[in-house]
Parts: C-alpha cells; sequence; structure tokens
C-alpha cells in the first residue's frame, strides 16, 4: 500500500480569521464604479478607501485605530473633477498617496497626522500627460518619488513626483488596454497585461520590450501579473471557456508554463496580492466571498494550494497591509482590508504557533521605509534592492517628513534668447524692491498656514474632549 507524502511547509496551517466588530470601520459608501482595481490601500499608519462622490471622485483616509462608526461629515479628499479609480500608498513615505482618475490626472496628497476639520482639495502635486482615463498606479519599490502610471490611452508614464516632471513614457507597446503593471523586486522591469492577451517583460528605461508571451491565459477576459522574487511572473486568466486560471511563467522561457491550473467558474477578475517574504500569494476576486492562498515554490508543480478563507459577503475591493504594519507577537504573516457595500473589515492570516517569542522564520528582513536610491541615480541605469529592516522589535515608525515638490524652472537651463540688454540702477533698486515684497508676503502666508493648523488641531483636540465628556456622562 502506497502512503501519501504530505508536503514540508511552515505555511501549511496558515487560517484566516475575520477582525471582531469593533475592528471594522461603518458607514462608508464604497465607491460603485465598474473598475478592477482594488479601491482600498493601507499602511502601518491609515486606510485609505474610494468612496462615492457627487461630481467629482472623492477617496477617504482613516488613521488605522479610528475604528468604529465613520461620521457622514468626515473629511475626504477631494480635488479630482470625476470618479476616483485607483490609490496607492508611497512605500517610502507613510504620508504621501497618489490618487488616479477618470479625470486624465493624478493627484499627489500629503495627509496630515491629525485629523482634519475640512476636505482636503490641494494636492500637493498634479501630474498632466495622459489623455485618457488613468487607470493604474505603482510606486517604484527602491527609488524615491518615482510613481508609475497607466492610462485608457494605452500609455505607461513613470513621473518623478518630488519635481512634477515626466521621466519616461511608454507610448508604442500596449496596442490597446493596459490591465495591470507590476514592477519586479528592484524596479529594474515591468510585467504587463494587455486586451490583447499577451504578457509582456519590459525594460522602461530602454524602452525596450525584454520578453513577451501571447494568450498566457486563452480566455478574453482580464489578466493580471505580478513578479515572484524568484524573478518569474505569476499570472491570473481565464481559460477559453472562461473558467479561471492561474499559471507561474519563467521569462527566460515563455515557450511552456512552469505550472498551470484550472480553477472555478466565475466572472470577477482575480486579483493577486503576493508577499515576497513568504512567498505566499493571496487571491481575491471582486465579487467573490473567499480567500483563496497558494504558497510558491522551487520544486515541481511549484504553486502549493495551502487554504481558502470564506465569509458570507462578497468584497468589493481589498487592501494588503504592508510587512512592517503586522502584529508580530501575533504570528501574523498577512492582513487585509475586506471592503464591503458599507463597511471595511479586517481579515488576519496566522500561523499558529505555540512560543510568544519572536519568530525568526515566519519573519525574514522586510523592506522598510527607507528608498535605495535617488530618482536621478535610477534614471541614470543604477539598480538597487529594497533596503531591509527586522521586525524583531515591532515596527517603530520615523517621524513623518514632508514631502516637498521642486519643480524645475526651464528658464534657469534655457540661455536668454538675443542680446544682453545693460540693466540701470532704477531698474536695479525696483526689482530689489519687488523681491523684499514678495519675501514678506511668503513670511505672512507662512505664518497664517502655521496659525490654521494650530487651530485646526486645538478644534480637533477639543471635540475629542468633548465625545469623552459626553461618553462620561452617558
Amino acid at each position: 500500500m502506497s502512503r501519501r507524502v504530505v508536503r514540508q511547509s511552515k505555511f501549511r496551517h496558515v487560517f484566516g480569521q475575520a477582525g471582531k466588530a469593533e475592528q471594522t470601520y461603518e458607514d462608508i459608501r464604497v465607491s460603485k464604479v465598474t473598475w478592477d482595481s482594488s479601491f482600498c490601500a493601507v499602511n502601518p499608519k491609515f486606510v485609505a478607501i474610494i468612496v462615492e462622490a457627487g461630481g467629482g471622485g472623492a477617496f477617504i483616509v482613516l488613521p488605522l485605530a479610528k475604528t468604529g462608526r465613520v461620521d457622514k461629515n468626515h473629511p475626504t479628499v477631494n480635488g479630482h473633477t470625476a470618479p476616483v479609480l485607483d490609490i496607492d500608498w508611497c512605500p517610502h513615505n507613510d504620508s504621501v498617496i497618489a490618487s488616479a482618475s477618470e479625470d486624465t490626472t493624478i493627484m499627489v496628497w500629503q495627509i496630515p497626522d491629525y485629523t482634519p476639520v475640512r476636505n482636503i482639495t490641494e494636492p500637493i502635486v498634479t501630474l498632466e500627460g495622459h489623455s485618457k482615463r488613468v487607470g493604474i498606479l505603482s510606486w517604484h519599490p527602491t527609488a524615491r518619488n518615482v510613481l508609475l502610471s497607466a492610462g485608457g490611452d494605452n500609455v505607461i508614464i513613470i513621473w518623478n513626483v518630488g519635481t512634477g516632471e515626466m521621466l519616461l513614457s511608454l507610448d508604442d507597446m500596449h496596442p490597446d488596454v493596459i490591465y495591470s503593471v507590476c514592477w519586479n523586486t528592484n524596479g529594474s522591469l515591468l510585467s504587463t497585461t494587455c486586451k490583447d492577451k499577451t504578457l509582456r517583460v519590459i525594460d522602461p528605461r530602454k524602452g525596450q520590450v525584454v520578453a513577451e508571451r501571447f494568450a498566457a491565459h486563452e480566455g478574453m477576459r482580464p489578466m493580471r501579473a505580478v513578479f515572484t522574487r524568484q524573478g518569474h511572473i505569476f499570472t491570473t486568466g481565464f481559460t477559453r471557456m472562461s473558467q479561471r486560471e492561474l499559471g507561474l511563467w519563467d521569462p527566460n522561457n515563455f515557450e511552456e508554463p512552469m505550472a498551470l491550473q484550472e480553477m472555478d467558474t466565475s466572472n470577477g477578475v482575480l486579483l493577486p496580492f503576493y508577499d515576497p517574504d513568504s512567498s505566499i500569494v493571496y487571491l481575491c476576486g471582486k465579487g467573490d466571498s473567499s480567500i483563496r492562498y497558494f504558497e510558491i515554490t522551487d520544486e515541481p508543480p511549484f504553486v502549493h494550494y495551502l487554504n481558502t478563507f470564506s465569509s458570507k459577503e462578497p468584497q468589493r475591493g481589498m487592501g494588503f497591509m504592508p510587512k512592517r504594519g503586522l502584529d508580530v507577537s501575533k504570528c501574523e504573516i498577512a492582513r487585509f482590508y475586506k471592503l464591503h457595500e458599507r463597511k471595511c473589515e479586517p481579515i488576519i492570516m496566522t500561523v499558529p504557533r505555540k512560543s510568544d517569542l519572536f519568530q525568526d522564520d515566519l519573519y525574514p528582513d522586510t523592506p522598510g521605509p527607507e528608498p535605495a536610491l535617488e530618482a536621478d541615480e535610477w534614471l541614470a541605469g543604477q539598480d538597487a534592492d529594497p533596503v531591509l529592516i527586522s521586525l524583531r522589535d515591532g515596527y517603530v515608525p520615523p517621524k513623518s517628513r514632508e514631502l516637498r515638490v521642486t519643480k524645475r524652472n526651464i528658464l534657469d537651463v534655457r540661455p536668454p534668447a538675443g542680446p544682453k540688454r545693460s540693466q540701470s540702477a532704477s531698474d536695479a533698486s525696483f526689482s530689489q524692491q519687488q523681491q523684499q515684497t514678495l519675501e514678506t508676503l511668503l513670511e505672512e502666508i507662512k505664518s497664517l498656514r502655521e496659525r490654521v493648523q494650530a487651530q485646526e488641531e486645538r478644534i480637533t483636540a477639543l471635540e475629542n474632549m468633548l465625545c469623552e465628556f459626553v461618553e462620561d456622562t452617558d
């Protein structure tokens, strides 16, 4: 009689658990826009959710600790003139978030640590370069202030947010709508999927398609792709018979898949969330009420099914917490923020362990908030792996840094046309007066801003005191 050998893996018993009622965020009007993005972005400080908004596009930002019922008048971030389609937190600054919209623009926002009293309507910088709606955003994993956007004009643009400039435009590589874009670990390559059914690997700085595979999944419905830490590409898509399918590919040999598995029959696009530290990929389908997860290893069949977390309610979107935001004392290896129609609920993935000590094998050093490169260095051809941090003593967030945008003045680098004119003494004194007046005005504006911010913080503190007083009297 043959004995079945069970595969050894420390992640074989990972289980998911929905957060308690007091850990959820209630009364949030989640956006109803028909677009296959996750609608939610989280980091160790904030959770951001795209919401319904009349006459434009908005998203709401809540401190992680501010659970419970969200006031219907809670301030939103709303500078867009059409619905917001995607949001993404900067990996190197937990107070900076980018939003993309149907109005063809990308806006980058600085979120204050205190709860603002009124809506945030002034972005730090607005990036304009797409001619149709922008549906995909992705920050560079290792270079500071480098942001990628992809739009309905089939163009990928890479921006330097620090200067508001367009660094690269990849505009002749995709003949149809781009479904997904993903950086590899050090940000030297991109993997993209497109409506033309082709999976591409692109070197953005050379502007070249390094490798491509037609019909990685034969169905017509949208495909998704993410890079794994080994440099392979994990994909989700559909068969010709509209069955959902997952695949694993080696970009150096696109002829045959390393793995190809049929899953089930459903219309929802499977959004893959990949954790490079554990090499587990979590599949969340929009409209599904489950999260399936698989471990990717170096041994055949390469993609191993682990388990399924099931619930009653279908998900409208999903946020995925970076590793540094997890509770290592509870052996938590992943945390999702599941969007319902009117609420956001955390789902915690845990490895059962008896010991309370720090588990080195579950928590290798993970990417921290420090960038490894500046934007100019990356553009010049340098590559660097993420700067890693240890989670042994838990993650302590650094002080929030203000994102400063320094717009380059083309007049400073362009020589003046025509002969130089000698400046008279009266002209010089007049320009000096102007300069002094300008400096005075700037000083006044700065002091007014500081006064407004101090008043807003004071109002917030008073509101909190009032709430505590009301609760005590009740």
